[in-house]
C-alpha cells in the first residue's frame, strides 16, 4: 500500500508541473497574441494616417497648379493693361530731343 501511495504521487507532481508549464506556455501566448493585437492596430492606424496625408497632399497639388493657373492669367491681363495705359509705354529719348 505504502509502494502504492508514493507512486502515485510521484506521478502527481511531474503532471502538476506540466500543468504549471502548460499555464506559464499560455501565459506567454497569450502575452504574444496581445502584442502582436496592438502592432497590428498600430499598423493599421499608420496606414489611415498615411492614406489621409496621401489625400491631403494630393488635394494641395491640385489647389497648387489651380493657383499657378489663375496667376499666369492674372498675369497676362496686367501685361496687357499695361501694354494699353500710356503711363506704362516706354518713353523713346531720341524722338523727344527731336
Amino acid at each position: 500500500y505504502c509502494s502504492r501511495k508514493l507512486s502515485s504521487k510521484a506521478e502527481r507532481a511531474p503532471a502538476t508541473m506540466m500543468n504549471a508549464d502548460m499555464d506559464a506556455v499560455e501565459a506567454e501566448n497569450q502575452v504574444e497574441l496581445e502584442e502582436k493585437t496592438r502592432l497590428i492596430n498600430q499598423v493599421l492606424e499608420l496606414q489611415h494616417t498615411l492614406e489621409d496625408l496621401s489625400a491631403r497632399v494630393d488635394a494641395v497639388k491640385e489647389e497648387n497648379l489651380k493657383l499657378k493657373s489663375e496667376n499666369q492669367v492674372l498675369g497676362q491681363y496686367i501685361e496687357n493693361l499695361m501694354s494699353a495705359s500710356s503711363v506704362f509705354q516706354t518713353t523713346d529719348t531720341k524722338s523727344k530731343r527731336k
